[in-house]
């Protein structure tokens, strides 16, 4: 390539094979005629990138073909002088083949991912038809925890598992009589173990689902508490997941805040009081100190 022209000096027959031109019609054109225009900007400035040793590779550089078709090139460039004149000595790569394998996996994922939210969509409904007087508890819950992970600055993809553990964490609720979980006055303790038996239910429906996340280990800890008190297998806070301490949090202050069939909603500052006041005796201080943070400061509301 040579000044301002970009003029081709030689095309090696692989490069002619890839763009459907002969060796003398490359070797007559222009670098700004073997891209699209739109790119040009950034395939020069990658190209100066690499001259200046700052680059090394530069990835799927769109090629235009003589057909008008875009190809991919994985390019290494260099400099070098010959005949007393500097020139750029760029080496491709077809990748055509691999960025549409690539392509390919990412639908066939993004179908897959499609019709995992589905299924989480239907487990969700499933409990609120169950329950319905604790109707999009789940869903305020989720995004109550979700807020409190990225406000812990916990990674994208643990978020996201945050986020569906929060969405179908009373899936196990479907193995508890309806009667119990829509009774409007105290229940009794034997009525209070078949509640209590609902994250373990959960854990049952969900271990089978190969999830990338620990969705069924959150679902069946979230009702665990940093002093081993609770349920169902009591476990102290260092064998608590962390999506589990996080989805406890959530839990409490969504529940607190909301009406129940057995008492009217106690608010959100009642609910802010309890975990403040038992924060490192049954919840984590570290997932407290975040909550407290999204209401007190950064006005966190539920969605109605």
């Amino acid at each position: 390539m040579r000044g301002v022209l970009r003029q081709l000096k030689y095309a090696s027959p692989a490069m002619c094979r890839m763009l459907g031109y002969s060796q003398e019609e490359l070797e007559d054109m222009a670098v700004d005629d073997l891209h699209p225009r739109d790119s040009l900007e950034y395939v020069f400035s990658e190209f100066e990138a690499q001259v200046k040793g700052v680059k090394t590779l530069t990835e799927e550089i769109p090629c235009l073909r003589k057909d008008g078709t875009i190809v991919y090139a994985d390019v290494k460039s260099a400099r070098t002088v010959f005949d007393g004149i500097a020139w750029i000595v760029g080496f491709f790569t077809d990748v055509t083949e691999r960025r549409a394998a690539q392509e390919r996996q990412k639908e066939q994922t993004e179908r897959l991912l499609k019709a995992m939210e589905d299924t989480i969509e239907v487990l969700s409904m499933t409990v609120e038809v169950k329950d319905p007087y604790t109707s999009g508890h789940q869903r305020r819950v989720s995004g109550l925890a979700t807020c409190i992970a990225i406000e812990m600055r916990l990674p994208e993809e643990r978020i996201e598992g945050i986020r569906i553990a929060g969405v179908i964490h009373d899936i196990g609720k479907m193995h508890v009589p309806s009667e119990i979980l829509s009774k409007p006055g105290r229940l009794s303790e034997l009525e209070f173990e078949m509640i209590k038996m609902h994250p373990r239910a959960g854990y049952d429906i969900l271990k089978i689902i190969d999830f990338p996340w620990p969705i069924a280990q959150t679902v069946i800890q979230h009702h665990e508490r940093m002093d081993g008190s609770g349920y169902p297998g009591h476990l102290p806070g260092d064998d608590i997941i962390l999506e589990a301490r996080i989805l406890a949090v959530a839990d409490v202050v969504e529940a607190m805040a909301s009406h129940r069939p057995y008492r009217p909603a106690l608010g959100v500052e009642k609910a802010l009081e309890e975990i403040s006041q038992n924060t490192g005796v049954l919840y984590d201080p570290e997932v407290v100190n975040a909550c407290l943070k999204l209401f007190n400061e950064d006005g966190f509301e539920f969605e109605q």
